[in-house]
């Protein structure tokens, strides 16, 4: 798509190191330009609609996903209109992964931790948009925030340097990028739809062998557990209070720079759940935070557990590699390790996800969450050790082709994630002419894609645990 683009004839300097070199007949102007500021309170509840942003889309969020983290009152919430842009302000120092912009296509009402901003008429919207996303697609906005939670306010970026190209060429690029965009949107959602087929064949999998074990002709006893069914006569079920110590942890106070400044202690948020073992961590705490907040220290060989988040990270368990602590959206289970194997009780766990989920979505005052008291009474069936070992073995050797082909599928989502973040980029700073390419589309685009087949990622977990650190602020 980009082989054929090529760069403008004429170019300048924009005086701006990141910006480097521009179309000659471009604006160089401050954002307050081509943005303002769009602020109204939803005073008297007269918007109902909540919207959210969920992997730098703005989405209507569904009446039964309003539980948990949300506020007491909707009237703290601001009235978000059609073509709208919003900005996730906060926390700039803490997450560098998350997609920070959102394009409005509905009215509602949104956060008020969040900024909203329209365009001015020297601006096509979506161009306004695009140029903001490209910002944030480079990382460049983190550049401009402010205070000790590096919030970011209207003035701390309406003097940022944007450009603007003459409004039919705004149209040209929004236009192409648009094209661009579903066709690679398209491609991305293949490969998600290869990845959860691989899912579910893991998923089936494990759970025949976690519920049955490995012999085909054992004989079966009813368990007395709808999720579990018939197991081998000669296993115990247990609730996982029996043989384990369960807890959660919290989050240090994101004002007390002694908790986060230099910290070397690794701290887990929920999103570390979709991985089978965490090896890794991309946050820490100081010894004060460790101290202070009784933050639990915890081994190689716990078991962790997401107990929110409205995507599908609730429910999911993970192994831990190495120490760490947590926050208050992980649960840990450690285990006797006479009795049970971590890596067992893991599996058992993802074999029990859809129960976990829907213990998750029926606990009263705590609808959408898992609690630990929820994981103390949930029953896994155990083998004797020995068995253990075989299933653990067993699931290692059946999923080894399985696993590194969700691995790849991910790497070419990656790829093409990359592929669409430097195509955006280079055509809203000027580096590639895209004037002909535009013009040369079919006039009737292609159909938009069904919500389910958008290009998404399941980064709402630790998404949710922000936004309500925010609202809590």
């Amino acid at each position: 798509m980009i082989a054929g683009l090529k760069p403008y004839a004429e170019v300048k300097d924009s005086g701006v190191e990141w910006l480097g070199a521009v179309p000659a007949h471009w604006q160089i102007v401050p954002a307050f330009v081509a943005y303002r500021p769009h602020e109204i309170r939803n005073v008297g509840m007269v918007e109902k609609t909540v919207l959210s942003l969920s992997y730098g889309r703005i989405v209507v969020k569904p009446e039964e996903k309003l539980r948990g983290l949300v506020p007491e009152s909707f009237e703290t919430y601001q009235i978000v209109d059609p073509g709208n842009i919003i900005v996730r302000t906060t926390d700039l120092q803490n997450d560098r992964n998350s997609l920070r912009i959102g394009h409005a296509k509905n009215r509602g009402i949104i956060t008020s931790a969040y900024m909203c901003l329209e365009t001015t008429s020297q601006v096509e919207n979506e161009f306004g948009y695009q140029y903001l996303n490209a910002y944030d697609l480079l990382k460049i906005i983190y550049g401009y925030g402010s205070g000790l939670r590096q919030n970011l306010d209207f003035k701390d970026i309406k003097r940022m340097p944007v450009l603007l190209p003459p409004k039919e060429e705004q149209a040209a690029i929004v236009r192409f990028l648009d094209h661009a965009d579903r066709r690679i949107r398209r491609a991305i959602a293949a490969k998600q739809k290869l990845i959860q087929l691989l899912e579910e064949q893991k998923q089936v999998i494990i759970h025949r062998a976690v519920t049955r074990g490995l012999d085909p002709d054992v004989r079966l006893k009813h368990s007395g557990v709808e999720w579990l069914g018939d197991v081998p006569e000669h296993w115990v079920v247990s609730k996982i209070r029996h043989f384990a110590h369960i807890g959660n942890g919290s989050t240090p106070s994101r004002g007390r720079v002694d908790y986060w400044k230099d910290g070397s202690f690794p701290w887990l948020n929920s999103s570390v759940a979709n991985q089978k073992v965490v090896s890794d961590s991309d946050q820490f705490v100081t010894a004060v935070a460790l101290r202070e907040c009784h933050l639990p220290v915890l081994e190689p060989g716990c078991v962790l557990v997401a107990i929110t988040g409205q995507g599908k990270t609730r429910g999911k368990a993970a192994l831990l590699a190495f120490d760490a602590t947590i926050n208050q959206h992980l649960a840990y289970i450690s285990v006797h390790k006479k009795q049970v194997l971590p890596a067992f009780v893991q599996l058992a766990l993802t074999a029990g996800y859809k129960a976990l989920r829907s213990i998750s979505n029926d606990s009263g005052s705590t609808k959408g969450a898992l609690t630990c008291a929820d994981l103390r009474h949930f029953k896994v069936p155990l083998p004797a050790i020995p068995e253990q070992h075989e299933i653990v073995r067993f699931m290692d050797s059946e999923t080894a082709s399985i696993e590194p082909a969700i691995e790849r599928a991910g790497d070419e989502i990656d790829l093409l994630r990359e592929y669409r973040t430097r195509l955006i980029a280079d055509v809203v700073t000027g580096k590639l002419d895209v004037r002909e390419a535009a013009a040369r589309l079919p006039d009737s685009p292609e159909p938009e894609l069904a919500d389910e087949a958008l290009d998404t990622e399941d980064g709402d977990a630790s998404l949710d645990e922000v936004i309500a650190e925010d609202e809590a602020a």
